[in-house]
C-alpha cells in the first residue's frame, strides 16, 4: 500500500523558516513528478512546488525566492524549505507523487499544518 507522510510543519513567526518532508512508502515504480500543494481555509487547493526526477523545478508566484524544493530519489522522500513565511502562507500542506503519465500513486494524505503568526 503506496504511503504519503508529510511532517515538519507548525507555528512559526512571520519571517520564520520551516522545512516540510514528504516520505513516500509502498512505490516500486519510479516516481517522475513529486510536487507540495496547500490549502488554506475556504480556498481551493494550491499548487506550491514541484519537481521531476530529472531536478526540474516549477514554484507558484507567490512563493518564488522564498521556498525551494529537493528530492531524494533513493529514498522518495521530497522535501519543501520554506523561508521568509508570512500569515499567507498559512494552510495546510500535502505532497503529491505521480508517475511519468500522470497518474497519482496514492490518495492525498493527512497534511502537515503551517501556521504563521506573530
Amino acid at each position: 500500500q503506496v504511503q504519503l507522510v508529510e511532517s515538519g510543519g507548525g507555528l512559526v513567526q512571520p519571517g520564520g523558516s520551516l522545512r516540510l518532508t514528504c516520505a513516500v512508502s509502498g512505490i516500486i515504480a519510479r516516481i517522475y513528478y513529486m510536487g507540495w500543494y496547500r490549502q488554506a481555509p475556504g480556498k481551493q487547493r494550491e499548487l506550491v512546488a514541484a519537481i521531476t526526477s530529472g531536478g526540474s523545478t516549477n514554484y507558484a508566484d507567490s512563493v518564488k525566492g522564498r521556498f525551494a524544493i529537493s528530492r531524494d530519489n533513493a529514498k522518495n522522500t521530497v522535501y519543501l524549505q520554506m523561508n521568509s513565511l508570512k500569515p499567507e502562507d498559512t494552510a495546510v500542506y500535502y505532497c503529491d507523487a505521480e508517475d511519468e503519465s500522470g497518474l497519482k500513486f496514492a490518495s492525498w494524505g493527512q497534511g502537515t499544518q503551517v501556521s504563521v503568526s506573530s
